[in-house]
């Protein structure tokens, strides 16, 4: 089936998008704003509104398939994408990838990514153009084939209908008691971020970070229910290396002592310092992940910084850089590229955490369920936004919605059969 016509229509993503550089050296906040000049190129204030662009593609039957594009909270640090802009972005899509969109069959999902996706110029398109058209085309094949999403990335990647469900990880933003009692309270799985992205809250050689890892750790003893044993998983955006130093021996020493802390519980520890290149972030990555094993500690190292796309992922996971990389989904591009992150992840024996940003939207997640459950990923970010409740409705809704199609479609196979 061919499409007859693309929609554009500007949004909202669900958080804000911030200049990282600006408030790693030091910007502070000022009620929900920070205040100070950007650095970031882009960003006309430290702090702006995250903003989107949908795309609709008007199918032959008059039914209507969207996606949305968006960029990650901070945009432009780390290996990434600039920050997004609606406009520009508008009249890209149109100019390029619009003539592109008329000459595909978009009942074929990944023949038609690798056609409209082709580099400009031998350069790549800008990644959220990819993220935004791919989540689109995968629900343009769904719709023709009559199958869920999941379905249509299980018979282009040769995997078996999945029956597990896959454990969510919710962040807590700077409100962070409140919403840590949110999710305890609610049962996630892995939890809760903590967004430890400044000196004030790592603090001096790491005690308030290490306090609050232990203050969680006694909150879901104390209000969580019988049984609820959750992964803890801290993002502290690079300030381990920031202010205990970048030699990975003692980068190692700190994370073993933060999960000594709390030895009931297993530890995710993202972004423990920024190298300041993707090959040297590997090269003194896979050190850290070395002394770790080597000391059988229950802290596993997530990297989201410098590891952006399908071949950083390639890097890091041959490399055995990490024990969890997290699939940045609007970093990645391309929605077939999370699913083949996943794969790519588990062929290396290395956890797949299908994540993204606080930027998204509802589509864009629940496109993100469908992948995350389709390739059995390890986790899966509750997104959009930086709630609790919103997001972990939207992901969690999604996926039980989506189990309870793909039981049903198993039970008539069988019965088939």
């Amino acid at each position: 089936m061919q499409i007859k016509d693309v929609l554009l229509a500007p949004g909202n993503g669900a958080f804000f998008y911030d200049d990282q550089t600006a408030i790693r050296s030091g910007a502070t906040q000022d009620g929900f704003r920070y205040v100070g000049e950007p650095i970031t190129p882009g960003f006309t204030s430290i702090r702006i509104p995250a903003s989107s662009l949908s795309i609709g593609l008007v199918l032959s039957d008059e039914t209507v398939v969207w996606g949305d594009m968006m960029n990650v909270q901070y945009s432009g640090a780390g290996g990434r994408d600039p920050l997004f802009d609606a406009n520009q972005m508008s009249v890209f899509t149109s100019r390029v990838i619009a003539p592109r969109l008329f000459d595909v069959d978009v009942s074929r999902f990944r023949t038609s990514c690798v056609k409209v996706f082709e580099p400009v110029d031998h350069l790549r398109l800008p990644l959220a153009v990819e993220y935004g058209v791919s989540q689109a085309l995968l629900r343009a094949a769904a719709h023709l084939q009559r199958k869920t999403m999941a379905e249509i990335i299980c018979a282009e990647f040769d995997l078996p209908l999945p029956t597990c469900r896959v454990p969510i990880y919710c962040q807590s933003g700077d409100a962070r008691e409140i919403n840590v009692d949110k999710m305890i309270l609610k049962g996630v799985d892995v939890l809760p971020h903590g967004l430890i992205n400044s000196r004030q809250k790592f603090g001096v050689d790491g005690q308030t970070f290490m306090e609050f890892v232990k203050w969680v750790a006694t909150r879901t003893r104390q209000i969580g229910r019988p049984g609820y044993h959750p992964v803890l998983h801290f993002d502290v955006y690079g300030w381990i290396g920031q202010e205990i130093g970048l030699e990975p021996q003692r980068i190692a020493d700190f994370i073993c002592k933060v999960a000594d802390a709390v030895p009931d519980f297993t530890i995710n520890i993202e972004s423990p310092a920024d190298f300041g290149s993707t090959r040297a972030q590997i090269e003194n990555y896979a050190k850290i992940v070395s002394i770790l094993d080597n000391r059988s500690s229950s802290a596993r190292i997530v990297v989201d910084e410098r590891c952006n796309t399908l071949e950083d992922i390639r890097l890091f996971a041959d490399a055995k850089a990490t024990h969890l990389v997290q699939i940045k989904t609007p970093d990645v591009g391309s929605i077939a590229d999370t699913a083949r992150a996943v794969l790519l992840c588990k062929e290396n024996k290395v956890g797949a955490y299908v994540g993204g940003s606080c930027t998204e939207t509802d589509l864009s997640a629940q496109a993100s369920v469908h992948v995350s459950v389709a390739t059995q990923a390890d986790m899966m970010l509750a997104k959009p936004g930086m709630g609790v409740d919103e997001a972990f409705s939207i992901v969690g809704n999604e996926q039980n919605r989506l189990l309870a199609m793909l039981n049903r479609r198993r039970t008539q196979n069988e019965n088939v059969g």
